[in-house]
């Protein structure tokens, strides 16, 4: 019998109350959900939960743009997202993982498992923790793990403005991949090398739709229900 998949496309949310959606959706329902958003209505720099600002943001460049500045409930590196940013998100129950191991590993694999067929482009795939086109990034990812539930959200950069990841500082701790590349030579964007966005949003939500019982998330019901939670919350902003 084929699992279940609540679906949400978002469009016109900040990352901010998008996080919230998630860490709520994550914490106080069982369901799993597979969620688009394209874009986030404020541009933002957001960090992992054990990120520093002083080592990773250009404060001065950051406020000098208006770039929010976020800290999210889930691990991962320190990302610069705009309205040019795609989000896929799954939150989940162990049991879909089914042949691959519950690991930061095992659901990296998976999600890979989910995406490529998607993208129907050769050079996509999962290098390290990214996945990339070839030998470049084009998707950031970040995980959560409970003891029987996951989340793993990925920011795909189908465009970006240069400026705007400028605000970000070369961490200490990058991939081997990247190989001391500056973050312009590191990263692509999606624009280039597929048809459009709306081939590849309807794509993603396709393939899902073939592999599971699919159906469309309450949005309203979720965003109740998620009120009367009294379930963590470590999503915030940073001054």
């Amino acid at each position: 019998m084929k699992s279940s998949f609540e679906f949400l496309h978002l469009k016109g949310w900040s990352i901010y109350e998008q996080l919230q959606l998630e860490e709520g959706l994550l914490r106080a329902d069982s369901r799993n959900f597979f969620i688009l958003s394209e874009g986030s209505l404020r541009p933002s720099v957001v960090m992992g939960i054990s990120g520093k600002p002083e080592l990773l943001v250009d404060q001065k460049n950051r406020q000098r743009q208006s770039l929010d500045l976020i800290r999210r409930f889930s691990g991962g590196g320190t990302v610069v997202v705009d309205e040019n940013t795609l989000f896929v998100t799954f939150i989940a129950n162990k049991d879909i993982l089914l042949d691959h191991n519950f690991s930061p590993e095992g659901i990296m694999r998976w999600a890979e498992s989910m995406l490529k067929p998607a993208f129907q482009h050769e050079g996509f795939h999962l290098k390290e923790n990214d996945f990339v086109l070839g030998e470049k990034k084009c998707g950031g990812n970040a995980q959560y793990l409970q003891k029987q539930r996951f989340l793993i959200h990925t920011s795909f950069l189908w465009d970006y403005e240069k400026e705007r990841m400028e605000t970000l500082l070369h961490p200490a701790k990058t991939p081997a991949y990247r190989q001391g590349r500056s973050h312009e030579e590191f990263v692509c964007r999606l624009k280039n090398h597929l048809p459009s966005r709306e081939t590849l949003l309807w794509n993603l939500k396709t393939h899902m739709e073939k592999r599971f019982l699919f159906q469309e998330a309450d949005l309203e019901y979720c965003l109740a229900k998620i009120a009367s939670s009294t379930h963590r919350k470590a999503t915030e902003y940073l001054p």
